[in-house]
């Protein structure tokens, strides 16, 4: 496979300010990615202003579904007529070379799912730095990647898949709008025979915003808990010890457990007939 053709399948929401700051920060870029998709899930008084960004800096502008993030990550990548999507959210910036460093992976190794590592900046110093992505663990959040070659981490806004998982019709669940959930598509992809690979020395400048408060996740955490504990890595004892830590810190979660459960299995019992 030579023909490496990288679509950029950027998402954005109501943040004209960073779509400006990454779209500038991209095409600042020695290497160019094949085509660039905006697909914008803003709301009305926001979309005007997207729309021209994205074509003052040569991009395809589309309307988003407004169904939350991760719908809206699937369907752009849907867009995309490259061999490979890369991932990629408003509030990113890029060192130099870094889109460089990508295609290189990716040529050297077409059918692998690539990550990079991720800079967490406030008004533009950096707070904290992750060398890799990370890979769902058993109480439903990333952990460390054993094997930089052989895992299944995703990085939610920075990964390359190859455009065939798309095609074969796999997708990141879309029942959650946000938190760990992501996570759980790395082991589903895994345990559907691809395999993650770390990009080395590459990363993503991540520009937080320190006044948005926290969401509680916990929802997607016992999704992504019950899918690693029941199915990828099948574990009873693991699976009551973080059922029941999550549950007595959310209580309320008690009556979502059935529907939850129904989820997982639905998604996964595929993938074990």
């Amino acid at each position: 496979m030579t023909d490496i053709r990288l679509s950029v399948a950027l998402i954005t929401r109501n943040r004209p300010d960073s779509l400006r700051r990454c779209l500038k920060s991209l095409r600042s870029q020695d290497v160019q990615p094949y085509e660039v998709i905006v697909s914008d899930d803003s709301e009305q008084a926001f979309t005007q202003e997207n729309r021209s960004l994205a074509e003052r800096f040569g991009c395809r502008y589309i309307a988003g579904p407004r169904r939350g993030l991760y719908a809206n990550r699937n369907f752009a990548a849907l867009q995309c007529e490259g061999s490979h999507v890369r991932t990629m959210d408003d509030d990113h910036t890029f060192p130099p070379g870094h889109f460089g460093q990508c295609i290189t992976a990716v040529h050297g190794d077409p059918k692998a799912i690539w990550t990079t590592g991720e800079a967490g900046l406030i008004d533009g110093k950096i707070q904290a730095r992750a060398d890799t992505a990370t890979q769902l663990h058993c109480p439903g959040v990333g952990g460390p990647v054993g094997d930089p070659d052989d895992n299944w981490a995703i990085s939610d806004g920075s990964t390359i898949y190859p455009r065939e998982i798309f095609d074969s019709g796999l997708r990141i669940t879309e029942n959650f709008s946000y938190g760990p959930s992501y996570l759980e598509f790395g082991a589903y992809l895994y345990h559907h025979g691809w395999r993650s690979r770390c990009i080395s020395g590459a990363w993503v400048e991540h520009h937080l915003d320190p006044t948005i408060p926290p969401r509680n996740d916990a929802i997607s955490r016992l999704y992504a808990s019950l899918c690693f504990n029941l199915y990828f890595r099948p574990d009873a004892v693991l699976l009551c010890r973080y059922l029941l830590a999550i549950l007595v810190r959310n209580p309320g979660l008690v009556t979502r457990l059935p529907g939850l459960l129904s989820l997982a299995h639905k998604r996964w019992s595929v993938a074990h007939e």
